[in-house]
């Protein structure tokens, strides 16, 4: 997918494009961590850890294809995906009442 960007014409319409943009990416990590907070109930009910190591390499790789999919640097979508996953286990961690893994 190409975003034409070409109507953003000067600094101040590409800025203001770009904090709308993250505007929206904020709202979506919100809705990310809600459904942290619920898997951590359903962990809590099925007796499983916060960290499941095969699930962070799971997703660590979906991250890279996805960058690579629509057209970023994998390398960039992995690091910044583990360290949101790092955050998130430790969110979930504290809802299981575990020790902080970080």
């Amino acid at each position: 997918m190409t975003d034409d960007l070409m109507h953003l014409s000067d600094m101040t319409a590409l800025r203001s494009a770009i904090d709308a943009l993250d505007l929206e990416l904020a709202r979506l990590l919100a809705r990310r961590s809600r459904m942290i907070d619920r898997a951590a109930q359903i962990k809590a009910g099925a007796g499983l850890p916060a960290r499941i190591d095969e699930r962070v390499e799971e997703v660590a790789a979906k991250a890279r294809r996805n960058a690579e999919a629509t057209g970023y640097d994998p390398d960039l979508a992995e690091a910044l995906w583990r360290l949101m996953m790092e955050h998130f286990i430790a969110q979930e961690a504290r809802q299981l009442g575990e020790a902080d893994e970080r």
